[in-house]
């Protein structure tokens, strides 16, 4: 090697005399500048998004094309990357934030939360113990302890009451995914315990249940857990309880796994579901695990938002009875990603499975029992400041203009519904919940199910060629139904009457 790696002191002071300033990556004026430079990128960005295409004409692999399959050696001018990310990265982007965007759901965000998560991010903290930072792990606390009074959760599900530490708790997690694994697992534990199995050996005992609307995402967790896949029931649903989980057919799967010595361990009941916005009844299903001493999560990613408003928060009735319960601001209340709000009602049950207690992070504040050490409450250790971000939508926002927020959003929905029900080439797949409209071409005259099917196929496929509008697709009953999502934080009234009159033109186009 050359004499720069055999002594790199003297090399180090042959840069230092060359006159060249050591590099700051922190450089306080250079931060000023780009990130004024940042905000004015956002601000043209969320200007001028209603004119972009919402899905991009890009092929895979298009990026390291342009912009070189290896890293640069030497640094660049700060608006080089800028240009790039103009010219080569805009144009690749799928818009969520458009207001042109009615697929999957929506991915909500605000002035506020940006400006929470851009402050957090610049902040760094890394609060896996409430001594690490303390003002981190409190912010987090309190901003889930105010979104469990808008969502008029039981105080046992609060990190604080009136009268002091209570025994339940909450933890800002990525995603609902996250949610769902770190309550299996403390679910099994539980089981695992009160069978008398020694170590691990009763695991393939141990069974879990879902209806067959629950997200997906449900049953990788499940084997992430540990659960045998052929222990992993997913109970069938149908028009007549409008897709949501049947209590008594979730009661008579339960007794025969019983029967056969198996030991029923977690139910997942969705409120709001993906595909069609299904709501199964938590109070009913809290009352059949209860029969089994199983753990009831309460899926309520999406919906959960809408809770807030008075007129929605019957869809959690009996919560009070189950023992965990997630919910994603950053899908419908104007919290950017990630933030999905996991509380349990017992918080030691969960800590307990997940605890981790080295050396290098005892202290003194977790000694004492009064504080919450939130890396005892999620998979990893690290974890973001994300707590700034809930809790700056909500200071800066109030309750009132949140809810003004769903309610104009399930209003527009309502709007598009009506639309669709007076047009009689069209059909109401289910009953609409919050904000989310199921609806497809329906069969005609001679038209069977299957050639009414491909239409709704080409008919969405025509509409987001255009780029005028985004739509998704599910299967409810076997048949093909094009999902309306309203809610991107930019949409207004003209965008779902300008999507609703595309749909028109293209249906007729395609059925002429």
């Amino acid at each position: 090697m050359g004499s720069m790696d055999a002594n790199p002191a003297a090399a180090f002071s042959a840069f230092a005399a060359d006159g060249k300033a050591p590099f700051q990556p922190l450089n306080p004026e250079d931060v000023r500048a780009y990130l004024h430079k940042a905000v004015d990128f956002i601000s043209d960005y969320y200007t001028n998004i209603e004119s972009m295409p919402v899905l991009p004409n890009v092929k895979p692999g298009y990026l390291q094309n342009e912009l070189g399959a290896s890293p640069p050696t030497y640094s660049a001018p700060f608006d080089v990357s800028m240009k790039e990310l103009r010219t080569s990265v805009v144009p690749g982007m799928t818009h969520w934030a458009s207001p042109n965007f009615f697929a999957f759901f929506p991915s909500t965000n605000s002035a506020a939360a940006i400006a929470g998560d851009l402050i957090a991010s610049a902040m760094n903290t890394v609060g896996f113990t409430w001594q690490a930072s303390p003002a981190a792990t409190e912010m987090e606390v309190l901003a889930l302890d105010w979104l469990a009074q808008l969502l008029r959760l039981p105080t046992t599900f609060m990190n604080r009451t009136s009268s002091g530490r209570g025994t339940g708790g909450g933890v800002i997690l990525g995603t609902t995914s996250e949610a769902m694994l770190v309550t299996l697992v403390a679910a099994r534990d539980a089981a695992l315990r009160r069978s008398g199995s020694v170590g691990v050996s009763g695991l393939p005992r141990l069974t879990v249940y879902a209806a067959d609307q629950t997200h997906s995402t449900f049953f990788k967790a499940c084997r992430l857990a540990g659960f045998d896949p052929a222990n992993i029931r997913s109970i069938p649903t149908g028009p007549e309880t409008d897709y949501g989980l049947d209590p008594a057919k979730l009661l008579q799967v339960m007794q025969a796994d019983v029967d056969a010595g198996l030991v029923p361990t977690y139910i997942c009941a969705t409120v709001g579901t993906t595909s069609s916005n299904a709501v199964d009844p938590v109070g009913a299903v809290a009352d059949v695990a209860s029969m089994f001493n199983a753990w009831v999560h309460v899926d309520a990613a999406y919906a959960g938002s809408a809770c807030i408003c008075p007129e929605f928060r019957h869809h959690l009735d009996g919560v009070e009875r189950v023992d965990s319960i997630s919910m994603s601001p950053h899908k419908w209340l104007l919290t950017c990603l990630d933030c999905t709000c996991l509380y349990v009602r017992d918080a030691h049950r969960l800590s307990d499975s997940l605890e981790t207690n080295p050396e290098y992070l005892k202290n003194d504040a977790t000694d004492s029992g009064e504080v919450t050490d939130l890396k005892d409450m999620q998979v990893g250790v690290g974890r973001r400041f994300r707590g700034l971000k809930l809790w700056m939508v909500m200071r800066t926002y109030g309750t009132a203009k949140l809810q003004e927020h769903i309610r104009s959003d399930v209003a527009m929905a309502k709007m598009f519904e009506d639309f669709v029900r007076a047009d009689d080439r069209f059909e109401i797949v289910v009953p609409r919940n919050f904000a989310l409209v199921c609806f497809r071409i329906k069969a005609n005259g001679g038209m069977t199910e299957e050639d009414a099917d491909e239409a709704n196929r080409v008919l969405m496929d025509n509409l987001n060629k255009t780029g005028k509008a985004y739509l998704a697709h599910t299967v409810v009953g076997d048949r093909f139904v094009l999902r309306f999502a309203v809610g991107s934080s930019l949409q207004e009234e003209r965008h779902v009457r300008s999507a609703w009159e595309l749909i028109k033109k293209t249906t007729s186009e395609i059925m002429a």
